[in-house]
């Protein structure tokens, strides 16, 4: 035991001189590490603050008009609604109104031909007494509605003879204005409907444009949040990680002497324990003190074994063991016995026998009531132990099924941790490339552009070349050059310039970009005339004209193909951000729960490993139960009628030692 002392003293200061080892690395080390860690924190904060303010900003303004196109599209609503009402009611007045009208037009269309063709019993029939309402209630003029009116009442009209078509030509002028009513009517509800859709048509755009404001405003915003949120995680993170890089730098000559210490104490302290170990192990090896311990153990074991036992205590052991044997069911007790060699041998008086079987009977009582509670302590510990062991198995079970779930979380949460890592790869893998290409394609725009713009030069210097030949009116001379300061003294003094260099560019147009030290080869010599083509120069100068139209519609093409081009990179990187965002995000999320899942499963593993050794226990002490309690259990009614039929026997005795007879 001491040598197994001292291999884990040395084993635990091999440990504690790796951590040290370790520790006084760092310690060389941490200046410059902590240096670069508190620079990168320092420069990172400002620019997270400055970024979650912009963030914020944004969000501020996105959410203020998000209300403004939610308080936009409410009111467009509101509107339609009321359109829709007033519409409505419209509707059902100009239905109301045409459809009294068109009744009285039906019943002018049957009035007429009837008064033409006479009036027997007309006055009585429905439609006399349409007429007689519309007499009342249509505007006409005095003279029509009194003869109406006089027609009307004319009894029962039999022997009236129409002297003249008056009344038919003023039945037939009220249906004319009826029905022009009624067309009127139609007219202004057609335009009232026609004016009604496009009102419905217009709001439905505006509302269907405010929606789609807000779903937009509101997923930026949303976006926004989150990505504030997680800034803000980060640049709490930064400054507590500052805060203590900043302190472990200005404890860390204090911390790393501090240690310095403890390892030379913890040195010198090993150093005495194996001393003292090793001094112990010489002691107790050494050949005398072997010799001695074996002079003197084994005796002092044996005086530990050494048992006393007085006479009357070897007697009651005896007879208890006897009663046993004779309760089993074997042929006789001992103390019957004993009782019978006393009775036989007549050396005892009944009065002593009398007292032994008051005693004997007394013990039996007590060995029943003491087999009745161990029965009672067995029946009650074993169903004890046995419940125990069911809800330890339950347990078990149910701690074998979490860590089964667990693991199989920690499993799903790890593989979706690393689709999300690889998709984070991807991304920005694609973002490099989209980067790359989009800057191929503005290096293309510029160098297309600049190419159509120095052919449009071109092109308008030959234009002017030609004009000023063929069409000199509208020549455009070059401006003239601006003299600088020294040639102006020279010129006001009558002195020469020095000549002009050529210009550069496409064929000496001054056009283009031409390196530094390529010059322009010069013009072949020629001295040939040369006949005016005005006609000719017309159709150039058209087709020049053409040319430059054909160019700047190419370097519009070419302006929108790169707005657009560049838009789309814009909205792809955005949502690239986005994307990359929410999968950090869940990778976070998804670590963290894969650690707390990890510590669950390594809490229930532990608490598994609990209940097996508590099993095993209550198993053990459920096995003890058994092998104490079985047997009793098993002969505790035989034991009880034998030792019921003894006390029977000895009352028997007992009462004819006192004179009874059986006989």
């Amino acid at each position: 035991m001491l040598q197994m002392m001292q291999n884990k003293v040395t084993a635990e200061g091999k440990k504690k001189e790796a951590l040290f080892d370790k520790y006084m690395c760092y310690c060389q080390n941490a200046d410059e590490t902590l240096g670069k860690s508190i620079a990168d924190a320092e420069a990172k904060i400002p620019q997270l603050e400055s970024e979650i303010k912009e963030a914020a900003a944004l969000k501020e303004q996105l959410e203020s008009d998000l209300v403004k196109a939610k308080s936009d599209r409410a009111e467009a609503k509101e509107a339609l609604a009321k359109a829709k009402a007033l519409r409505e009611k419209e509707a059902a007045a100009f239905a109301a109104e045409t459809g009294e009208t068109k009744s009285n037009i039906d019943a002018l269309s049957k009035a007429i031909p009837a008064i033409e063709k006479g009036m027997s019993g007309f006055l009585q029939t429905r439609t006399a007494s349409v007429l007689r309402r519309l007499s009342v209630s249509m505007d006409m003029s005095s003279v029509d509605r009194d003869m109406l009116a006089a027609f009307l009442s004319e009894g029962n009209g039999a022997s009236y003879v129409p002297q003249s078509g008056e009344i038919v030509g003023i039945l037939k002028q009220m249906k004319d204005e009826m029905e022009k009513d009624v067309a009127d009517l139609t007219a202004q509800e057609a335009s009232a409907q026609a004016s009604y859709e496009a009102l419905v048509a217009a709001k439905e755009k505006e509302i269907a444009a405010n929606t789609k404001a807000i779903e937009e405003k509101t997923e930026r915003v949303g976006n926004l949040a989150v990505e504030v949120a997680t800034k803000a995680n980060d640049l709490e993170d930064t400054k507590e990680g500052l805060a203590e890089d900043k302190k472990f730098l200005a404890d860390l000559d204090k911390n790393c002497e501090l240690k310095k210490t403890e390892w030379a104490e913890f040195r010198k302290m090993q150093a005495m324990e194996l001393v003292a170990l090793a001094d112990t192990i010489k002691v107790l090896n050494d050949d005398d003190a072997l010799e001695l311990f074996k002079k003197t153990l084994p005796s002092a074991a044996s005086s530990f074994l050494q048992i006393q036992a007085s006479a009357s205590m070897s007697r009651r052991t005896a007879l208890g063991m006897l009663q046993a044997v004779h309760v089993r069911g074997r042929n006789a007790d001992p103390r019957l016995d004993l009782l019978e060699v006393a009775l036989r041998g007549g050396k005892m008086g009944f009065g002593k026998i009398v007292k032994m079987i008051d005693e004997l009977v007394a013990l039996l009582k007590k060995e029943q009531a003491d087999d009745d509670a161990k029965k009672e302590y067995c029946l009650a510990e074993i169903d004890k132990a046995e419940d125990a062991a069911k809800v330890l198995n339950l347990d078990i079970s149910d701690l074998e099924k979490a860590i089964a779930d667990g693991e199989e979380s920690i499993s799903t949460l790890t593989s979706e941790i690393e689709a999300l890592t690889d998709g984070i790869k991807a991304l920005d893998k694609e973002v490099a490339e989209q980067t790359e290409q989009r800057k191929e394609e503005h290096e293309d725009f510029l160098e297309a552009v600049a190419a159509n713009t120095a052919a449009l030069d071109v092109l308008e210097f030959a234009k002017n070349r030609l004009n000023k030949f063929y069409n000199p009116a509208l020549y455009k001379a070059p401006p003239k050059r601006e003299l600088s300061e020294e040639e102006r003294i020279t010129v006001n003094m009558g002195g020469t310039l020095a000549p002009t260099a050529p210009p550069a560019g496409i064929a000496g147009t001054g056009i283009g970009l031409i390196q530094d030290g390529d010059a322009p080869p010069p013009p072949p010599e020629a001295d040939l005339a040369y006949k005016k083509k005005g006609e000719e120069s017309g159709g150039v100068i058209a087709m020049i004209d053409l040319l430059k139209g054909d160019l700047e519609k190419e370097n519009l093409e070419q302006e929108m193909t790169e707005k657009n081009s560049q838009e789309d990179y814009e909205k792809f990187m955005a949502d690239a951000a986005a994307k990359r965002a929410e999968d950090s995000k869940s990778i976070t999320d998804k670590e963290a729960s894969k650690a707390e899942m990890q510590d669950e499963v390594q809490t229930n593993t532990e608490a598994l490993k609990g209940k097996k050794i508590e099993l095993m226990e209550t198993g053990k002490y459920l096995a003890g139960l058994h092998g104490e309690c079985d047997w009793l259990l098993q002969y505790f009614d035989l034991r009880r009628e034998a030792r019921t039929n003894e006390v029977e026997a000895l009352g028997k005795a007992k009462d004819v030692l006192n004179g009874a007879d059986y006989a």
